[in-house]
């Protein structure tokens, strides 16, 4: 691991334990499943611009695959979403 994702890693780390802060339990369960699921979403979008950009070219492939876990993680974290929202008493 290089020193650069390290540093990626805890910041990521840092925001995440900013973000869910000094929520309860079944709030911090939410605001982490919403925070996923948006993240992943992101992550599709890019990869998916990406294997557009890169048709035809050796990456292609690897871009490829990343899209298509990306959209599997994005339709698990909103099932991951909706049962939080559930222990919180929001309807989706």
């Amino acid at each position: 691991m290089t020193d650069a994702t390290a540093d990626v890693q805890s910041q990521a780390d840092a925001l995440i334990r900013e973000f869910v802060g000094a929520r309860g339990t079944p709030e911090a369960c939410y605001a982490l499943a919403v925070l996923l699921n948006r993240t992943v979403t992101e992550l599709h979008k890019v990869a998916r611009a990406r294997v557009n950009e890169t048709r035809g070219q050796a990456e292609w492939g690897q871009w490829a695959g990343l899209q298509n876990t990306a959209r599997t993680l994005v339709l698990q974290s909103s099932t991951a979403r909706d049962a939080a929202a559930k222990l919180v008493g929001r309807a989706r």
